[in-house]
């Protein structure tokens, strides 16, 4: 398994060059061996084009600064399960776009969260969630797999529960989507103590099945357990604590699951330099 963050691609480029080339360098400096990185601004607007030149310069820089793999988040306005057309098929369009996006500069796997269930019923918003992934998804023959992100459970936030992403995944019937991008503090909020690990591991083995995870979103928790609320802190800082980080560890490095940090990048650098101690040093 292998260990990153979450990497800026704004700025420090000449007008009229794509951001992704920012990336590479920038993950390097910080001791990553995987990244991910948004390939459009995460607050809307049209996403800028992605070159012959602009592809081959991304892999090149890839090759040139060791990173194995790139993941790509999608903007944070996705719901699948708005009550208006535009915002959901709107959804549909750019999650769609961002897998083939993902497809053209080699990454792996494109994540996503699904939404709020806003006036909407618990099961009518995994079924209008269904619906528009398997929309999202038709026809799709890119390299690029889907993952579906769980959520920390605040208000309607659809995902905070690992068996209705377990529910969503075999209701779409796509293989287009490998599986879920576990971010521990989201789970964590939501209910899930990584404290307790083999009690925990258990439960995500019963609710969803250990294979379908595929990634692992390594925050630690500014907030308390259950507290439903999405705070990352830095490793070890938060809540969730070291000896929990060491387990979580162990567990991605046997399963061979890749981590990502999306901690602050003040100190990225030491949660990365952390979480690799915890996999070297037995």
């Amino acid at each position: 398994m292998n260990i990153g963050a979450h990497i800026s691609i704004a700025g420090g480029l000449p007008a009229g060059r794509h951001g992704i080339q920012n990336a590479p360098e920038r993950a390097s400096v910080l001791g990553c061996e995987i990244m991910q990185i948004f390939t459009r601004s995460p607050r809307g607007g049209k996403a800028p084009e992605l070159t012959k030149e602009i592809v081959s310069e991304f892999k090149i820089l890839n090759t040139r600064y060791q990173i194995l793999d790139t993941y790509i988040h999608t903007p944070y306005y996705i719901n699948f399960a708005s009550l208006e057309n535009r915002i959901r098929y709107g959804s549909v369009s750019v999650v769609r776009d961002e897998l083939e996006r993902g497809s053209l500069i080699g990454a792996k796997y494109v994540m996503t969260h699904l939404g709020s269930a806003k006036g909407m019923t618990h099961d009518e918003s995994i079924q209008k969630v269904i619906e528009m992934l398997q929309k999202t998804l038709e026809n799709y023959t890119g390299k690029t797999k889907l993952l579906l992100e769980n959520s920390a459970g605040a208000g309607e936030i659809i995902g905070s529960s690992l068996l209705d992403l377990k529910t969503i995944i075999d209701g779409v019937g796509n293989s287009a989507i490998a599986g879920i991008c576990l971010d521990t503090q989201h789970s964590f909020a939501s209910g899930y103590d990584w404290r307790d690990f083999k009690k925990t591991i258990t439960r995500i083995d019963q609710e969803l099945g250990l294979k379908n995870i595929k990634l692992i979103h390594a925050n630690d928790s500014l907030t308390d357990f259950d507290s439903k609320r999405d705070r990352h802190e830095h490793i070890g800082d938060g809540k969730i604590g070291k000896v929990a980080f060491q387990n979580i560890v162990a567990f991605a490095e046997k399963n061979n699951i890749d981590m990502i940090l999306e901690t602050e990048h003040d100190a990225v650098e030491k949660d990365i330099e952390l979480l690799k101690s915890f996999r070297d040093n037995k």
